[in-house]
């Protein structure tokens, strides 16, 4: 890995810095509220503001600004964060509480973390390396969690009915003049009932850099719509009906198609796609029905309740025309759909039992998934069934949990839980079989302390434990990964298993903050894909294969100069290596995974302009080359990883903000200030360069 003096220097500055001097209450930490100086974990809180500040594109776009999170691109419209070395099914992602990872996940980098719309969402909380105690299977990584926008009617004035709204517009400079737009109306009776109504619709344009120039078909439309209704059923209690929608068309996975031309920088050259066209649709909706709140009553023996019901739908479908690749052999037109239906149910509860509080429940997903696929000519005469997952096929996880934190004196807080999860999946027919099933079951647990060495400074950390069972497609997929390699499922898998070391310290006062983390997370039993042979693009079969480590370090702090200025920042690394055969049946060996994070950070300087009138920052993001990666694992991912490693970057970017009135903001934004060519690590495509962004939010 080559790192540059200026980086270095860089990354030292951005250890005396942070995102916020606040201490937000989190939910996702403990299934209770809890400020975030009190979690045993490393958190991360951004709420809408930071979002529409920084102008965030995408969910995964929000991560960019957390320390340890490589936010991979394989498409413009795909994004899939890396969190501490972990992505796609092994990081959690929540909505409301509700789990939106289904059985259908495939493996590496995601496209579905990219259907959460990020102008619905009210905050996001990430907690990292929490372990599988209070969610389950998957939550390796990170689990996040966003909360969606709602009338807040419990603030409006008591029995005194009220209506809202805004109106958002934004306009991209680079994407042939992308534009967004947001309407919001809500309405309800204060302290009664609220109903919150978001529409958006946006259409992304292809985006272009001083040296591809315009990258072709990366643009692609989206529409959202949500809605919320809350009532109080009790001064204490809150029933909430909510439904979520997202559609989004035409999403080429440019690096496979024949309009990637490539990309050289210096000695780093990054192949040219083979395909004519690869493209993804996506629709994804969500209903929950949610009841929670809080018994006042001292003596009660339920504190806290959350119970709610999901049904989610999701319907992914995929377009491939190989040619002229000359792979691609006599079927080179390949169409897949996979449609999910998720039903699901969450009770969480809190008591106070001796010492201390407990916190238990119960949760079941289930999953029916169809899907189609074939492979077929040109002319439509040769057509062969080719089923991407297997259909008429169901899957189902339950579990209970129980996390218990106790105080055995005034400084010290100690968490410890368990949980134990249940996995039955049933596949119907799939390539190479039919009507099979598998059970797996787990227990996990977690033990962590947060110390707290005066009103400034603490300590945190443990150990937690985390597992992934096998889903649908680790047992019957049947895709295409990297730049166009087979990836085969196997119905003989076990579980995933991961031990994660955590220790942190914190610093918070009322001008400076400052977050130190390190972690170690040990591999046990790893589902990859092993290559049949050691020929280019060779099929890939799903199989336990890989053991090893991911550790890593993070920084992030924040420091008021002065009351109108800040500098804050971040600065993380993090190194990954895998034992594992290079074909099946092959010696093993420890090679770096392909995207680990290299050593990354950002620094911002900001002014707030006393009236509150008037706000600008300017932000540089930077990364290390990373070059970390095996010859024979760039080889399989050339259009994705160039060769001697992904190049480093500098980037400087600058946002201002104006409150015309109280029912009017403004802000603009001026990204890649350098028109540099760059791209995220592992990324199918380079970002925008040059990027004028303006936006205007109307009040009423």
């Amino acid at each position: 890995m080559t790192i540059s003096p200026c980086l270095i220097s860089f990354a030292f500055v951005a250890s005396a810095s942070a995102q916020t001097f606040l201490d937000p209450l989190y939910v996702t930490a403990g299934r209770y509220e809890q400020p975030g100086s009190k979690t045993p974990y490393t958190v991360n809180f951004l709420d809408a503001d930071f979002l529409k500040n920084n102008t965030r594109r995408t969910l995964p776009d929000a991560l960019q600004y957390v320390p340890g999170v490589l936010v991979q691109k394989t498409a413009n419209g795909h994004g899939s964060p890396y969190i501490r070395g972990f992505t796609g099914r092994q990081n959690l992602l929540l909505v409301d509480g509700v789990r939106v990872n289904n059985s259908t996940f495939r493996s590496g980098p995601v496209q579905y973390w990219n259907t959460v719309d990020p102008l619905a969402i009210d905050h996001i909380e990430l907690v990292k390396s929490q372990g599988s105690v209070l969610y389950g299977s998957d939550a390796v990584g990170g689990t996040l969690t966003t909360f969606t926008k709602s009338s807040r009617f419990r603030a409006e004035a008591a029995d005194q009915a009220y209506v809202g709204g805004s109106l958002f517009g934004e306009y991209r400079t680079n994407g042939e003049g992308s534009q967004l737009g947001r309407l919001e109306l809500e309405t309800g009776v204060g302290g009664k009932f609220g109903i919150m109504l978001g529409l958006a619709a946006k259409e992304f344009g292809d985006i272009e850099d001083s040296s591809v120039g315009r990258m072709k078909n990366t643009g692609y439309p989206e529409q959202t719509g949500d809605i919320r209704m809350d009532w109080a059923l009790t001064p204490d209690s809150t029933l909430t009906l909510a439904h979520y929608s997202v559609n989004q068309d035409e999403i080429s996975r440019w690096h496979r198609t024949l309009d990637n031309p490539g990309w050289v920088s210096g000695n780093h050259v990054a192949a040219p796609g083979k395909w004519t066209s690869d493209l993804y649709d996506q629709e994804r909706s969500m209903t929950y029905l949610r009841y929670s709140g809080t018994q006042p009553e001292a003596d009660a023996f339920i504190n806290r309740w959350s119970t709610a019901i999901s049904y989610q739908t999701s319907d992914d479908s995929e377009f491939q025309n190989r040619l002229p690749d000359p792979a691609a052999g006599s079927r080179p037109i390949r169409r897949m759909n996979i449609s999910t239906e998720t039903t699901g149910f969450d009770l969480t509860l809190e008591s106070n039992i001796g010492p201390g509080a407990l916190v238990y429940g119960f949760d079941y997903y289930h999953d029916a998934v169809d899907s189609t696929g074939s492979r077929n000519n040109l002319a439509g005469t040769s057509y062969q069934e080719s089923l991407p997952i297997a259909d008429d096929s169901t899957y189902d996880l339950i579990g209970g949990f129980s996390q218990y934190v106790w105080k055995p004196i005034e400084r010290l807080e100690i968490t410890g839980g368990a949980r134990y999860t249940l996995a039955h999946a049933n596949l119907g027919r799939f390539a190479g079989g039919s009507d099979e099933s598998r059970d797996w079951d787990s227990t996990v647990g977690s033990l962590r302390g947060i110390y707290s060495l005066d009103s400034q400074w603490s300590l945190y950390g443990g150990l937690s434990q985390a597992f992934r069972a096998p889903n649908l497609d680790d047992l019957s997929g049947n895709l295409t990964s990297k730049s166009g390699q087979p990836a085969l499922g196997n119905i003989n898998l076990d579980p995933e298993r991961f031990l994660t070391y955590e220790i942190g310290t914190r610093h918070h006062t009322e001008t400076t903050s400052l977050n130190f983390a390190t972690f170690y997370t040990a591999v046990d039993d790893q589902i990859v894909a092993t290559p049949i042979s050691s020929a280019p693009n060779a099929a890939a079969i799903a199989n336990n294969a890989a053991n090893g480590y991911v550790y890593g370090v993070e920084v992030e702090g924040a420091w008021k100069i002065m009351p109108q200025w800040t500098l804050s920042g971040f600065a993380a690394w993090q190194d990954a290596r895998t034992k594992s055969p290079d074909v099946i049946g092959g010696s093993e060996s420890y090679r770096p995974n392909t995207k680990n994070l290299p050593l990354s950070g950002s620094v911002a300087l900001r002014w707030d302009d006393s009236s509150q009138k008037f706000w600008a920052e300017t932000r540089v993001l930077a990364a290390a080359t990373e070059d970390r990666i095996s010859a024979a694992d760039q080889l399989a991912d050339n259009q994705r990883i160039p060769t001697n490693g992904t190049p480093s970057y500098i980037i400087t970017s600058i946002r201002a903000g104006w409150k015309v009135s109280a029912n009017l903001d403004l802000i603009c934004a001026v990204e890649n200030l350098a028109d540099q060519d760059y791209r995220n690590h592992g990324s199918g495509q380079n970002e925008p360069g040059l990027n004028g962004i303006f936006s205007a939010t109307l009040h009423w």
